[in-house]
């Protein structure tokens, strides 16, 4: 009789339960430090932050040698020269930080990471602010050193006094031309057309309501651009909060609020 013996084959042992799958969301720093470093490493962020800061040095240096030496020369005056070429290009960073997902073709891989778009609509935004915050920061040093040029080689006696009016009020500017520029690249989601919609858009209601007479007293009430001067002149009155809130709400938050809604529903492929 042939007892024949059958071996065992141990099966791996699978666990009782499951882990349980890890539901936390991305930290919201985190997504801001990939906002961040996508602007900074694509060339097109790259150079136009160069080219912001180029620019306002060359309006910097315009200022210094022209004029007598004591005229508009003060700390002040620089800053106020500085807004002019940033209140223009700032809104540009705006953009392509919320366009480049679709002009890159990256939008597939930034919504599967993080599926609450929301969540990196408003991590675009606070990256763009704080770049806007930098460049602006970078102004204010350009405006020092100039004020101190200007003393040394016109033989100038500028101020150097600066009021917190003043400092708020380029603060919060260069803030909503930034808001400004994610709003229209949030709306458009294409580069060149959100580009020249802010360029072209506001400029014509400028000079609709200036040629056309019965706008006259519609016009301070929906251009940014002169309700934001007395900000950055720090000669606020209440008329002009006013001003600035209508026109705000009409060219920076509705965007915006309609940039959010095209963001949660539009297609990326």
């Amino acid at each position: 009789m042939t007892t024949v013996e059958t071996s065992r084959v141990t099966a791996p042992r699978l666990p009782a339960r499951l882990p349980a799958p890890d539901d936390r969301a991305v930290p919201f720093t985190r997504l801001v430090h990939v906002e961040l470093r996508k602007t900074l490493d694509t060339r097109a962020g790259r150079w136009l932050l160069i080219g912001i800061t180029a620019v306002t040095a060359i309006v910097v240096g315009i200022v210094i040698f022209t004029g007598s030496a004591d005229a508009h020369k003060d700390l002040s005056d620089f800053l106020t020269a500085t807004v002019i070429p940033q209140s223009i290009l700032l809104p540009l960073l705006g953009i392509i930080t919320v366009t480049s997902e679709w002009t890159q073709r990256t939008g597939l891989v930034t919504f599967a990471l993080e599926p609450d778009r929301t969540r990196v609509g408003r991590s675009k935004l606070a990256s763009a602010a704080l770049l806007g915050l930098l460049v602006l920061a970078t102004a204010v040093l350009l405006a020092v050193v100039a004020t101190g040029l200007c003393e040394v080689l016109r033989g100038g006696h500028p101020t150097w006094s600066l009021d917190a009016l003043t400092i708020g009020g380029v603060v919060l500017a260069q803030l909503l031309a930034v808001v400004q520029g994610v709003a229209f690249g949030l709306v458009l989601q294409n580069t060149p057309a959100a580009i020249v919609s802010y360029l072209v858009l506001p400029q014509a209601w400028t000079i609709v309501g200036d040629l056309v007479h019965g706008l006259h007293g519609v016009q301070p009430w929906l251009d940014l651009n002169s309700a934001t001067s007395p900000l950055v002149d720090a000669s606020m009155t209440a008329e002009n909060w006013a001003q600035l809130g209508v026109a705000g709400l009409v060219w920076v938050v509705l965007p915006l609020i309609a940039g959010v809604v095209r963001l949660r529903r539009s297609d990326v492929k």
